[in-house]
């Protein structure tokens, strides 16, 4: 891991944390791993993230840890294991940001996303950055479907309170709270995400 930290210390600024955790408990096998595009949703989600420029990716796993990371064992990425993924969305933000800032102390901010999200693509995460840097708003949020998701940006001086959430709390409880201090960001068909069955089969249909 240190070979990895002094790669990524320099010019890397910002961080790119998957959110991948989850147990999938409304299907009967794990998302993450579902087959889309010859690949997968997870695999798909880690393309998008990898040809960020000057970026640095994290994927955050709990449930299904031994599995996720042998089929997606590559050099570029960073798994971190949270062994309390149970307690909620939460502890996988806290566990990401931790373990960015433990990779690149001089994180100027981060990008969370999740695993389940089929159409995004490394252009998505790089309008949230230009947005942020072209607005100076500390907090670039996708938007769909009349409301603020993830992917979603956050400059350094939210870590702490991202750090600070509990339970099955998330990003949108900063994006409601700081309104005045996020940009809206377009993401087409970023409402469609994994959650059954049923989701999949009309993803793949």
């Amino acid at each position: 891991m240190m070979k990895f930290i002094m790669e990524n210390k320099i010019c890397h600024q910002t961080g790119i944390v998957i959110l991948a955790a989850g147990s999938s408990s409304r299907l009967s096998r794990p998302k993450q791993l579902l087959q889309y595009k010859e690949s997968t949703l997870l695999k798909n989600t880690i393309s998008a993230a990898l040809k960020v420029k000057n970026s640095f990716l994290i994927v955050v796993t709990g449930a299904n840890h031994d599995l996720i990371a042998k089929e997606l064992n590559l050099p570029e990425i960073l798994f971190s294991f949270n062994s309390e993924w149970e307690k909620g969305m939460s502890s996988s933000i806290a566990k990401g940001i931790t373990e960015a800032l433990l990779v690149n102390p001089d994180c100027e901010q981060c990008i969370l996303a999740v695993c389940d999200q089929p159409f995004v693509t490394s252009a998505i995460f790089e309008n949230l950055i230009s947005e942020s840097k072209k607005t100076g708003k500390e907090i670039a949020a996708s938007a769909y479907s009349e409301t603020l998701g993830t992917p979603v940006l956050f400059h350094k001086k939210y870590f702490p309170e991202l750090l600070a959430l509990k339970g099955k709390e998330g990003a949108k409880k900063l994006i409601k709270k700081y309104a005045e201090d996020v940009v809206a960001v377009p993401f087409e068909k970023g409402n469609i995400d994994i959650d059954t069955e049923e989701d999949y089969n009309q993803l793949i249909s």
